[in-house]
């Protein structure tokens, strides 16, 4: 079975829930050598494993096959990490407003908007590799 690598200041997972864990670890790791507080390294950390989860199980259909990129990168007070996955892509204007009436009792569908409300910023792009998210959120 693949196991997590870690290269600088990369981790790769397979698809595979059992590794959230250890792409909490390596992240808020990494958020304390920079001097993060502990309220910005939940929310990355909230956000981060939101997003990993969407794409082990909705990017990468949880196939062993694939993998999991994240990539925390810091340019002054300024924290990017992306996210990507070896999937389809999705739309993300087709994702429920998780906040409509018609929503509000469903289980799924809260992870971008949380994501969204936690961070400065979202940028979701695709191409023929899958989809990767990159989160940017200041240091206080």
């Amino acid at each position: 079975m693949k196991k997590p690598m870690i290269s600088g200041d990369t981790i790769t997972i397979p698809s595979s829930q059992e590794y959230l864990m250890d792409v909490d670890i390596f992240i808020e790791g990494i958020l304390r050598g920079y001097g993060a507080d502990e309220s910005t390294i939940a929310d990355i950390a909230i956000s981060v494993s939101e997003l990993v989860n969407n794409a082990i199980c909705h990017g990468n259909k949880s196939s062993g096959e694939k993998d999991v990129r994240i990539s925390i990168h810091r340019s002054g007070k300024k924290i990017s990490i992306t996210i990507l996955d070896e999937g389809e892509g999705f739309n993300p204007d087709e994702i429920d407003d998780p906040l409509a009436d018609e929503n509000l009792l469903k289980e799924a569908g809260r992870g971008i908007f949380i994501v969204r409300s936690l961070m400065d910023s979202v940028k979701i792009s695709e191409d023929n590799s899958g989809t990767a998210i990159t989160i940017t959120k200041s240091l206080s």
